[in-house]
């Protein structure tokens, strides 16, 4: 505790002569909220295996219980999203004021256009009309349970694509796209916003039908205002400058939110920070910079996670992933953003590096203490989670009671 205190003073020393004020970074910090998705809580694997997790949530009760325990030890994730069907129940109004009761909201909806066997060739783009009809109707569902909820967001991932030349006319695929996000975006109420999500492969291995973050630009600028990107941090190919992206989408008003994921390989759906820490620092340090220049945009975007937890903990894989995530973002805040200026104005290109490098090495957790701390949570709430009992309570529960697949009733 004392190594703690003298590290937060010489950071606050270290702050004001730079005149920032870590009373203002606690305070961004404490007000920066994550979404975690209810499919993090249940049990999930690769196509080879999935190996059930003790405890993990059956249904839409325990995953919103699951979800309120990350929000008890971390005060970060006050929302949760919900995919459709998998979350489907017949009693929204009861789902939403068990939400409530335990201390969180439901956040973004997400539909499933990828998993009926109606959308082998497709889902919203599929050379059938009748097939493109009801994914939209699926869709305007969604946007339905949204406004029962209290929901403001409908995140969109299709896995529509081709695996063959020839397989269809590309530019037909593309003019069907446009026709369903037109129905689709005048049916959200005023205060819903609409994300588009893409993905550069698979399924489809030809071609995709929004894969990449500028096809889901141009779908959004034919919609309109409230319909933006959403970036996947796991949907992009190697070596992809995800930050650079950030910047343009951020300049066009247009950076809807994230789903924050780490891979090594393709879109493996690790925990966030994982394996490219920097890069996820480098992402927040553009959102941070677009803030501090006046980017109205950089204020108003959807944190989410969105990863599978196949061989960890599933309440504790999700806690990391907030605890990764503040990191970068303590980090991203202490950048010294006028000394950098200088070094750009001047041409200095290793001063620019060093002065970014200074950030990203400097040791913020005892930042974060005192954000837990001015907050009331626990100082490591990890330690706290497994200390609480939970995850044996509810393995032994769950391990003892059988539930339906949506919401219970009773």
């Amino acid at each position: 505790m004392a190594d703690d205190e003298r590290a937060l003073s010489q950071l606050q020393s270290t702050l004001a002569q730079r005149q920032q004020s870590l009373d203002e970074i606690v305070a961004a910090v404490q007000h920066l909220a994550i979404e975690t998705p209810s499919w993090g809580y249940g049990n999930s694997g690769t196509r080879f295996k999935v190996f059930p997790w003790p405890g993990a949530a059956r249904n839409l009760a325990e995953k919103m219980a699951d979800a309120a325990e990350v929000q008890r030890v971390t005060g970060a994730c006050p929302t949760l999203a919900l995919h459709i069907p998998w979350d489907q129940t017949s009693d929204w109004a009861a789902a939403r004021r068990t939400a409530e009761t335990l201390g969180i909201r439901i956040g973004a909806i997400n539909p499933n256009l990828f998993q009926d066997d109606d959308y082998r060739l497709g889902s919203l783009c599929h050379p059938n009309s009748a097939i493109r009809q009801r994914a939209v109707a699926h869709v305007l569902d969604c946007i339905a349970i949204g406004r029962d909820v209290g929901s403001d967001l409908i995140s969109l991932w299709l896995a529509d694509g081709t695996n063959y030349a020839g397989q269809d006319d590309l530019r037909s695929r593309r003019h069907r796209l446009i026709d369903a996000l037109h129905i689709i975006y005048a049916a959200l109420p005023e205060h819903m916003q609409l994300l588009i999500e893409y993905k550069f492969f698979e399924p489809a291995f030809y071609a995709t039908d929004l894969p990449d973050w500028g096809t889901a630009l141009l779908m959004a600028q034919k919609l309109g205002p409230r319909a933006q990107v959403l970036v996947d941090t796991g949907h992009h190919a190697q070596g992809t400058n995800i930050e650079q992206i950030v910047a343009q989408l951020l300049d066009e008003g247009r950076l809807g939110g994230f789903h924050f994921n780490d891979r090594k390989y393709a879109d493996d759906d690790l925990i966030v920070g994982s394996h490219n820490p920097y890069e996820l620092f480098r992402i927040f340090h553009e959102i941070v910079g677009a803030a501090a220049d006046g980017v109205a945009n950089a204020s108003h975007i959807a944190y989410m996670i969105d990863q599978s937890h196949n061989i960890e903990p599933k309440i504790e894989a999700m806690i990391q992933s907030v605890l990764n995530i503040q990191v970068a973002y303590a980090k991203a805040l202490l950048v010294d953003r006028a000394a950098l200026r200088q070094a750009q104005l001047a041409n200095d290109v290793l001063g620019g590096y060093r002065i970014l490098q200074d950030a990203y090495e400097t040791d913020v957790r005892p930042l974060l203490a005192e954000v837990r701390r001015r907050s009331g949570r626990p100082m490591d709430p990890i330690a706290a989670f497994r200390a609480s009992g939970y995850a044996e309570r509810i393995a032994h529960e769950r391990s003892s009671v059988t539930v339906s697949a949506g919401y219970p009733d009773a």
